[in-house]
């Protein structure tokens, strides 16, 4: 498929979106009414397609595929067995199905493809000299149990009190906003860890694993140091705090999981069928990937506009961006 309609290659041959990368209404001001309501309802926009896919999934999961409360006041090891065989096969459907669909059976070429180049076969920054085999390997190894260990940890909190919750025959509108809000406190959290993660010392032990993956694919997404997934995943432990119900928990977990994959895979949109196209654009946390100091959220809240790290695309931002590295390297030397 032709993907010049939406954008174009640079002088090194790497896809660009025309689009800019900008935020949604919910922070304009003035507040635009018609605008926000199309925003969060309309298609796409905030909750369709993607959120709400999320939320579905998270109704799924814990009416299918999670054990009763009651199971984790005892026999904990078994349930965690079970949490965590349950959390390898979603991450081997869900990063498995991205990478099988562009890496492996590679369905639409490079078409929408940021960086035209695939992965290196053989490289030596990873182990087993394959990109793809070690990034499967931290994900798998690591990054599921420690997601596991988190979510368990919130399922015994909330069998045993320790954690409110909340029912929804008894609180049915502030459970249904709470849907709408994870994504925000996955946006906030995930700003937060990741800017963390970039504090010198932090990145030298544990995010510079992450960031050998210049030209991502899906198994990057999670692809991670220990230290970091600890980080990573400690965004869970807010509803510790947050009076609510399992499931929201459980949305924010399978999302800090799952949706890497998504955010990772390198394509700009899916093609699907001869002439339609899905928007599945990172494009925001592929410019992270490429440049290192820009866009430590995914374009959600913005954050890195507020804190100065915004990079839209545009030679504008990649200008300021230059300024600002070259301001600092000064005052440095």
């Amino acid at each position: 498929m032709d993907d010049s309609q939406y954008g174009k290659e640079d002088t090194r041959g790497n896809w660009v979106p025309d689009a800019r990368i900008s935020y949604g209404p919910f922070f304009s001001w003035p507040p635009q009414a018609k605008a926000l309501f199309k925003w969060f309802f309309g298609y796409p926009g905030y909750f369709l397609p993607w959120n709400a896919l999320y939320a579905v999934l998270a109704i799924l999961i814990w009416q299918f595929l999670t054990p009763s409360l009651e199971s984790f006041t005892a026999s904990t090891a078994y349930w965690i067995g079970v949490i965590l065989a349950r959390n390898v096969i979603l991450a081997l459907l869900v990063y498995g199905g991205w990478h099988l669909w562009f890496y492996v059976w590679q369905k639409q070429g490079t078409a929408f493809k940021y960086n035209r180049k695939w992965p290196k076969k053989q490289s030596s920054a990873f182990l087993f000299n394959n990109q793809t085999a070690d990034n499967m390997f931290w994900t798998l190894v690591s990054g599921v149990p420690i997601w596991t260990a988190y979510e368990v940890l919130l399922l015994w909190a909330y069998a045993s009190g320790h954690a409110t919750m909340l029912n929804f025959s008894d609180h049915t509108l502030t459970f249904v906003l709470l849907f709408f809000l994870v994504p925000f406190i996955h946006e906030v959290g995930f700003y937060f860890a990741h800017r963390s993660l970039h504090w010198p010392p932090l990145y030298r032990v544990a995010h510079k694993l992450h960031h050998r993956n210049t030209n991502p694919g899906p198994w990057s997404g999670l692809s991670m140091h220990p230290i970091e997934h600890i980080i990573y995943f400690s965004t869970i432990l807010l509803f510790i705090f947050i009076p609510s119900h399992p499931i929201h928990m459980i949305n924010l977990a399978s999302r800090l999981g799952l949706a890497p994959a998504q955010g990772h895979t390198g394509f700009d949109r899916a093609v699907i069928g001869d002439k339609n196209t899905m928007d599945i654009s990172y494009y925001a946390h592929y410019l992270h990937h490429k440049y290192f100091e820009v866009n430590y959220a995914d374009g959600m809240v913005p954050l890195d506009k507020w804190f100065g790290s915004f990079h839209d695309g545009s030679p504008e931002s990649h200008a300021a961006m230059r300024s600002r590295i070259a301001h600092r390297n000064t005052g440095e030397s």
